[in-house]
């Protein structure tokens, strides 16, 4: 929504995947033609055009391009990352071996750095404790018929879904999972390209927003039966960032924890 080059990048990396039996689902929720132009070219690969100008979100769009899905793996892409040559033949191998339902890896800069998370170093099951640093939305590889068995995305949350639950909506799913006995798998070997998120570059809109970002994350503590020690973790480390920042005069630091510490504390009180 509200991007065109960055969906060509996209496309590109997808083109130059080894593993070549790729479809490509678009969602294409923007009220004017813009993308147009740029689906009707001729892609290597078979691409299909959903147009939902009128349902925003990016979890309504996932849950609407996974149901048209005929592959046996489904990635959600985000419309501004893009993979490297490597990655699907990986994930497929890797998903042979290890038997997993899901597997997932990190969002990296151009260098291989990871950014906009925290991530584990090593390769490892996903489970309860570790799945707020094994998994980013675009970088989750689901077996079709895990999703179905999960029921797709919370279209309540995540971004442009107009709930105060402005992100979670990956460990949410991850959680689920794991709650069915479903095997998750995370490497840090599998990594995936985005733009950074850079806090050098706070803005008003940025700050607020990590009061959404920080209740998607307090519900999921919420919903999926984490108790007051492990709410307490997660309030108290923004919190302290909060501290830290203000001692040092950095404001837009300080006020963009403060209001993730605020979002993830109303979050948790919530019992949706």
């Amino acid at each position: 929504m509200g991007r065109t080059d960055t969906l060509v990048r996209l496309f590109d990396s997808l083109e130059g995947q080894s593993l070549r039996d790729l479809e490509v689902i678009v969602v294409d929720q923007n009220k004017d033609d813009r993308l147009t132009e740029l689906l009707e070219r001729e892609w290597r690969f078979p691409l299909t055009r959903i147009h939902t100008p009128h349902e925003p979100g990016a979890c309504r769009g996932r849950n609407t391009g996974w149901r048209r899905a005929k592959g046996r793996i489904v990635v959600f892409a985000d419309d501004d990352c893009w993979y490297p040559p490597w990655l699907f033949a990986k994930v497929d191998a890797l998903m042979r071996e290890t038997k997993a339902d899901i597997v997932s890896g990190r969002a990296t800069d151009a260098t291989g750095r990871s950014i906009n998370a925290r991530f584990e170093a090593t390769a490892q099951r996903i489970d309860r404790n570790n799945a707020w640093t094994t998994a980013i939305e675009w970088m989750i590889f689901v077996r079709r018929e895990i999703i179905d068995m999960i029921g797709g995305f919370d279209e309540t949350m995540g971004p442009g879904a107009g709930t105060p639950w402005g992100a979670g909506e990956a460990q949410d799913i991850i959680l689920r999972a794991l709650s069915k006995g479903l095997v998750c798998q995370f490497d840090p070997s599998l990594h995936g390209f985005h733009a950074e998120f850079d806090l050098d570059k706070l803005d008003p809109v940025m700050i607020e927003r990590a009061v959404g970002y920080g209740r998607g994350m307090g519900l999921v503590i919420r919903r999926h039966g984490f108790g007051p020690a492990s709410a307490a973790y997660w309030i108290v480390r923004p919190t302290l960032a909060t501290a830290l920042y203000a001692l040092r005069g950095d404001k837009l630091r300080a006020q963009y924890y403060a209001n993730v510490a605020k979002g993830r504390f109303a979050g948790w009180r919530q019992k949706a």
